[in-house]
């Protein structure tokens, strides 16, 4: 009897579908005649997924009391006895009621599977172990139930069921998911429109790695060494020249012609190591191959055409980039070349593009050996070693032990050789070798106390041992100078990682910058220096360190020229040439940060000096209509009291009064969000931050609306919040007038409270025309009011202000579409320490 197979229908959220889809895989089976039945499916009152169980067997649920209430799970035992072809087992991720037969039911689902009965179910990708981090990070909510990922991804077939967040919030909206009663929670909660997006973008990733998966199991399995192209993986070739960015644009823009196209940057290394590519070179290639959405894949292998070749069909690549050779005419001589080579081999299902460029037959060059400096004091050793170490060896062997034999002096001699070349390097080595050859010959070859050799085996074996002597001193020197060439290396990588990650994090503090360059080259003082043309004398920009800053570059030990007109000039100690390197790129970099610090200035000076001339221009507008309105209302008023050609009635009087009173108050409130305004943009607005509850709060800010226009709905099970209360009373005082303004007559706004993660949202309801999107942002700018607004309606700052106080109380203010028409302003206060925030009252689909 074999496995069972399990197919699973993944969702982004609630109430796309799975079950629906499920309910009707299983029709389909059984109009094929397949045995299907439903072991637990819960429809969730849900009417259209309901019918679909009509016609499909249920198997019985066990009852399991637990806590005096009787609980409904599935039985294994009934569904194993029975034996169906297919079990329709729902909410895979599901914990079973303590008392069942396994703690989760993706275990029991795991029993029906090892009892060879095929498995259809559901799960949410919000429910996966590996994902409860994320989802509690956009959700707000952490997920109790979860399923291991091995047991998703060991099924036989998964099967996306996607939705977009807009149809599935209008489905909710029509009472197609939950009850009316949770229709607003759930929206206003989880299945917000960023939530549901992110959740779907996780839910269409995951399975995309799962197709991936699949295809490159099956291509392994079956042996499938032809490339499929299911979609382009183009592969550029590099080798370290300065062509690789002009392939790896090519390959981008290649890659943009087809959906999903994906660009992968190689460099094929040799195993051993020599190679002309430069480290510089290659990490600009990397940045860029990464700027531009690709990878970058570090490769070794000695023949370079079958490398690539390999790695081409290992990601089942379908296109591959490469430059035309550099290599002059008569290098041709020694063979076809790599470009050549691949384009023969790649055969009928791999592409490949030979690019042409600039650097196309101009010769590779030869990497530039830098010698390395081992220091005076290992070069003096070195010679003494060299030098003195076969006199003293010679004494010693003809004093001590005159008769150990040619061989064994040789191998002595040869020792001091190798002692030689470790310390002071090549030179001291092959003195070692002349110095010691000559001893050995005088004193240890017969004829003695002569330069003549009488056995020709003798001359045999002094010229191997000069051979060997000078092999062995050449290659210890060799690899002394790379070791000393890698440290040096990486210790210049380091230093240009600092400045490439200063670079990436946009640092704009010069002093620091300074400092380092200071600590790096053990220097005094390091000081930026600058002038405006080449007569005008130096000033000093920045500067860093003990000693006194230097003002001109030609009292410095070291400077290092950024431009025309500015300079890096350091004292203490003359660098040595192979440091400049380096030092450039902090100069260059230090003029970088120096002209980002001005344009951040700047553009602050732009953009306060364009804000005030807008709200002044503003302002003006506002004084020249609005705030002349009622003063006209008010003096018209007053002028006909005054009056003395008309007798005016005890009811005519109250209503002048009352114009008058209600053009006052108008004044009043005009003033004051203009004062507001003005607080909050000279940055005066200093808050006095406190813990209090939020229904202490929201209902005086109602003060100024009728009170039938409101409808208030706030626990009192709130946690408390951190805010200055009087700024967070002007906010919802703000808001809710704006709301009331708009709402329709008969509609009253809904105020609203809840608890999410650390945070409390109050959020404003109406049911007015609502706000598009791309008006969303531009309602809290100040003096702006959308559609038409009449001009009595305010100068629109009451949002712009609300908006203001909100983000001095530490908060946010955000505008959301309310479902079925109207607007809802979100805004959003920090939770009080000490004083967790309850969970959520979300429908039991959203957490298990």
């Amino acid at each position: 009897m074999g496995r069972g197979k399990l197919r699973i229908y993944l969702g982004a959220a609630p109430g796309v579908g799975k079950t629906y889809a499920m309910l009707s895989e299983a029709h389909r089976r059984i109009e094929r005649g397949t045995d299907c039945v439903v072991a637990f499916v819960e429809h969730h009152n849900r009417p259209r997924t309901e019918v679909m169980l009509h016609g499909l067997d249920q198997i019985q649920r066990r009852e399991i009391e637990y806590r005096d209430t009787v609980f409904t799970e599935m039985d294994v035992d009934a569904v194993l006895e029975r034996r169906p072809a297919v079990a329709l087992v729902d909410e895979l991720a599901h914990t079973n009621v303590p008392g069942s037969r396994n703690a989760k039911r993706w275990q029991d689902v795991e029993e029906l599977l090892q009892a060879g009965i095929d498995v259809v179910s559901t799960v949410n990708i919000q429910h996966l172990e590996s994902l409860g981090d994320v989802v509690e990070s956009i959700t707000g909510v952490r997920q109790r139930e979860t399923v291991p990922d091995e047991v998703v991804r060991r099924a036989d077939q998964i099967e996306l069921v996607d939705m977009s967040p807009q149809a599935l919030r209008r489905r909710m909206a029509h009472g197609n998911v939950y009850k009316p009663d949770k229709v607003d929670a759930a929206l206003s909660n989880y299945f917000r429109p960023g939530n549901l997006t992110a959740l779907r973008e996780l839910a269409l990733l995951w399975t995309a790695d799962r197709v991936d998966e699949y295809l490159q199991e099956y291509r392994t399995e079956h042996r499938v060494s032809k490339i499929w192209g299911s979609r382009e993986r183009i592969v550029v070739g590099l080798t370290g020249g300065p062509e690789g960015r002009t392939l790896i644009r090519r390959a981008a823009r290649l890659a943009e012609k087809g959906a999903g196209g994906e660009v992968l940057a190689v460099y094929i290394a040799r195993s051993d190591g020599l190679a002309s590519a430069s480290p510089k070179e290659l990490a600009v290639q990397r940045t860029l191959v990464e700027d531009l959405g690709g990878t970058f894949h570090h490769v070794i292998g000695d023949n370079v055409p079958s490398a690539l070749l390999d790695f081409a069909r290992g990601v089942n690549a379908t296109q591959i980039v490469l430059g035309v050779s550099r290599r002059r005419t008569w290098q041709y001589a020694f063979g076809p070349g790599v470009s050549a080579t691949v384009a023969r081999e790649s055969g009928p299902d791999l592409d490949v593009h030979i690019v042409t460029h600039e650097e196309a037959a101009k010769g590779r060059g030869l990497p530039t050996a830098r010698g390395a400096r081992l220091g005076r004091a290992r070069i003096i050793w070195g010679w003494l070693v060299g030098v003195l170490g076969p006199v003293l060896l010679t004494l010693l062997l003809i004093g001590v032990a005159p008769d150990v034999g040619l061989a064994n002096d040789m191998l002595l001699f040869l020792t001091l050789t190798v002692a030689a070349a470790l310390i002071g390097g090549l030179l001291p080595a092959l003195a070692s070798v002349a110095w010691g050859s000559l001893l050995l010959n005088y004193y240890f070859t017969p004829p003695l106390h002569r330069l003549t050799i009488a056995d020709p085996k003798n001359i045999v074996a002094i010229v191997i041992f000069v051979g060997v002597a000078v092999s062995v001193a050449s290659v210890v020197d060799l690899a002394a100078r790379r070791t000393h060439q890698a440290a040096r290396l990486r210790a210049e990588s380091e230093i240009l990682s600092f400045l490439a990650g200063n670079v990436l994090r946009g640092d704009t503090s010069l002093e620091p910058l300074l400092e380092q360059v200071r600590e790096t080259f053990h220097m005094d003082s390091v000081a930026l220096l600058e002038r405006d043309s080449d007569v005008d004398p130096w000033t000093c920009t920045a500067a860093a360190g003990t000693a006194r800053p230097l003002t001109r570059p030609e009292d410095a030990d070291v400077d290092m020229p950024v431009g025309d007109h500015m300079a890096l000039a350091l004292s203490g100690r003359v660098l040595p040439a192979e440091n400049r390197r380096v030092l450039a790129a902090f100069a260059a970099q230090a003029a970088v940060v120096l002209d980002r610090q001005r344009l951040v200035g700047e553009a602050a000076q732009a953009r306060e000096l364009a804000e005030g001339n807008r709200i002044r221009t503003a302002l003006l507008a506002a004084v020249s209509h609005d705030l002349r309105t009622p003063l006209a209302g008010i003096k018209a008023a007053v002028s006909s009291l005054r009056s003395d050609d008309v007798e005016w009635s005890d009811e005519d009087e109250a209503e002048l009064l009352e114009g008058i009173e209600e053009g006052a108050d108008r004044l009043d409130h005009l003033v004051g969000n203009l004062l507001d305004m003005s607080r909050l943009q000279t940055g005066t607005v200093t808050p006095l931050i406190r813990e209090i509850d939020v229904d202490e709060v929201v209902p005086m800010a109602l003060g100024g609306v009728p009170a039938d226009s409101v409808v208030l709905d706030i626990p009192e099970d709130l946690p408390m919040v951190a805010v200055d209360p009087g700024l967070l009373e002007r906010a919802v005082a703000n808001i809710v007038e704006n709301a009331v303004k708009y709402a329709p007559d008969g509609e009253p706004v809904v105020v609203s409270a809840s608890a999410i993660a650390d945070r409390v949202e109050v959020r404003v309801t109406d049911r007015g025309p609502g706000v598009p999107d791309e008006a969303k942002d531009r309602i809290f700018a100040p003096f702006q009011r959308y559609g038409d607004a009449p001009r009595g309606a305010g100068v629109g700052l009451g949002l712009a202000v609300a908006r203001g106080f909100a983000e001095a109380i530490g908060g946010t203010l955000t505008a959301e579409d309310t479902p079925a028409g109207g607007l809802t302003m979100v805004l959003t206060l920090p939770a009080a320490v000490g004083h967790p925030p309850a969970r959520p009252d979300l429908p039991a689909t959203a957490t298990s």
